[in-house]
């Protein structure tokens, strides 16, 4: 797909959307079922089905090994949720993020070529939910964790990826991440900055808003801030002393190393990159006290952080989460790369290391033609997936 096609993809997501459109899409769902093997005869039934299909069950009895090979479940990426945090609409359950999972699973299929399947769960116990997959394991090869509330979406990462032998990944978390870290790259050098001097201000210390910052810190960038709704995190507050395990107060200890205290004004003074993956809006004052040329990055979805007509007054490059706007920072970029470069090298887990060469791999991509207002390759890009597949690939080999 040339350049222009892509562009043309891009603007055609800005026209209106009708609900009869969206509904007569869904009706009976996204997605279905195919065979790889044909079924035109006895001899292909006896092949795929029984008596043929015996020998490889008996194959795969004496060396469970071979089921990699011989079934499709090595390969298939399964998108888990409870429905606790989904879109922009929150707690809705299970049945009601299904739509946005069988979404998820059509996404890995195109553009990462991976099989995957949906499985919501009537649960929102962490334990329950880590026992589910675990009797499931031998049905997949890959878990995508999604749309699941903080702080439990942190007990539960770190609880699967213990407990099963596979990539596991929060995509709520770390897509965001990679894709926010791929385009500061890229603003840095449109703006003609490095990363290691930015001052980096994150608002929202939810799921995103701490992998974005942890991101941050291992590609060498020290001074990171972050906001919650109580204000600054930062090593004092009596809130996160109060609670010394969780996963605030560990970064408490390993951001803001001015010590600032305070909210989005005393944050923002000063600032080069203001990133947003929360609700709360940026006061266009608190904007206007940020250094010359600076980066926002407004996430929140659908309604920016800051709107882009606003923030382009004192900032040199904008970012969203949009589609109708320029730089949209989309996890699509992400996540069928890392899942499939983990896959084909046969990961275990998904390392921070895998994460950093599919955010140098998707910014890498845009530097030819990077400007302003291209900052990240197109979602739509042809070429992100398998770039992204392989320098994921490349990082295990090297771990």
């Amino acid at each position: 797909m040339s350049i222009d096609a892509i562009t043309a993809a891009d603007n055609s997501a800005a026209t209106a959307l009708t609900k009869d459109e969206i509904f007569s899409a869904h009706q009976g769902g996204k997605l279905s079922v195919t065979s790889t093997v044909p079924l035109s005869n006895k001899r292909d039934l006896s092949i795929a089905y029984t008596p043929g299909v015996a020998e490889v069950s008996r194959a795969i009895h004496a060396k469970p090994e071979l089921a990699r090979t011989l079934t499709w479940a090595e390969r298939l990426v399964v998108v888990v949720s409870d429905g606790t945090a989904v879109l922009g609409l929150g707690n809705i359950g299970a049945s009601a993020s299904l739509p946005v999972m069988e979404g998820k699973s059509a996404l890995f299929k195109t553009f990462g070529d991976l099989d995957s399947i949906p499985l919501v769960l009537n649960t929102t116990d962490v334990d329950e939910i880590v026992e589910t997959l675990v009797r499931l394991r031998p049905s997949f090869g890959a878990v995508n964790l999604e749309d699941i509330s903080a702080p439990r979406c942190f007990e539960l990462e770190e609880k699967l990826i213990e407990a099963l032998d596979c990539p596991v990944m929060h995509d709520d978390q770390h897509g965001t991440a990679v894709v926010a870290l791929a385009a500061l790259t890229n603003a840095a050098k449109v703006t003609g900055r490095g990363l290691e001097g930015l001052k980096v201000v994150v608002s929202g210390a939810g799921a995103a808003g701490i992998a974005v910052a942890e991101i941050l810190l291992a590609a060498g960038i020290t001074d990171v801030v972050l906001l919650d709704s109580r204000g600054v995190i930062n090593s004092g507050r009596e809130d996160l002393a109060a609670s010394p395990g969780s996963k605030k107060a560990d970064i408490a200890g390993r951001s803001n190393p001015r010590g600032i205290t305070g909210g989005p004004a005393e944050a923002l003074a000063g600032a080069d990159v203001f990133i947003g993956v929360s609700s709360s809006k940026l006061d266009e004052a608190h904007l206007a006290t940020m250094n010359q040329d600076a980066i926002v990055f407004a996430l929140s979805n659908p309604d920016p952080e800051v709107l882009p007509e606003v923030a382009v007054k004192y900032a040199a490059v904008v970012a969203t989460g949009r589609s109708d706007f320029p730089n949209q920072i989309n996890n699509v970029l992400a996540f069928p790369g890392i899942f499939r470069g983990a896959l084909d090298a046969g990961a275990r887990r998904i390392t921070p290391a895998m994460k950093l060469a599919a955010a140098r791999a998707i910014a890498e991509l845009a530097a030819e033609d990077l400007s302003a207002d291209y900052i990240v390759p197109s979602p739509l890009d042809p070429r992100v997936a398998p770039a992204v597949t392989a320098a994921v690939a490349a990082a295990v080999e090297a771990e």
